[in-house]
């Protein structure tokens, strides 16, 4: 019997951003943890997925069994991914809009979420978007999306220190530290996945 395959050296993570605003708090915080992972953690590549031109979910889209062409490519980059990172607001006690109708093309048979890590992360009012994350976690169970449970970062995007510039880019040390931890739990637990996963081959 061969020997399993080792993990891959470099862990390729699919970031999406609930916002498409363009000075967006929620996706600086994704492009903070671009620059973490260049600077201080070997192994994790961060690739922002934008979902701005996705139609919003409709059936009768699909024709012979494909996909509009910012579908397709949508799925692609999900598929391609080792690992996700979601970063979303909070808009009225749940996910947002845009994020929630990624999720859904993305699940359209065949699923391209499936038994993979994921973390999140939410820059959002007075929770911090604690809510919206709750709710992502309650959709990826049925996406059979395998998310790490701690840390968690809540970012309370409005309350001093201040977190964001004007342009939504990161500027809080604490936070940053914050990001960096969680991105650390990421990578391993989804090296931990790969790893069950080649064993079980």
């Amino acid at each position: 019997m061969a020997a399993p395959t080792p993990p891959k050296a470099v862990l390729r993570v699919a970031a999406i951003s609930g916002s498409l605003r363009r000075a967006s708090a929620n996706t600086g915080l994704i492009r903070a943890a671009a620059e973490i992972c260049r600077e201080s953690i070997p192994g994790l590549q961060i690739d922002h997925v934008d979902i701005s031109e996705l139609p919003l979910l409709n059936t009768d889209l699909e024709a012979a069994g494909g996909f509009p062409p910012a579908v397709e490519a949508f799925r692609d980059s999900v598929r391609g991914a080792d690992c996700f990172l979601f970063a979303s607001p909070e808009y009225n006690y749940s996910i947002s809009g845009p994020l929630k109708n990624a999720l859904d093309w993305g699940s359209r048979p065949p699923n391209c979420w499936a038994d993979r890590a994921a973390a999140m992360l939410s820059a959002s009012g007075s929770t911090g978007g604690s809510r919206s994350q709750y709710h992502i976690r309650q959709v990826g169970v049925f996406l059979d999306i395998h998310f790490i449970n701690k840390p968690e970062v809540f970012t309370k995007a409005h309350l001093p220190p201040k977190k964001f510039d004007a342009d939504g880019n990161l500027i809080d040390p604490e936070t940053k530290d914050q990001v960096r931890e969680m991105l650390l739990s990421l990578q391993a637990f989804a090296l931990r996945l790969q790893g069950k996963s080649q064993q079980g081959n």
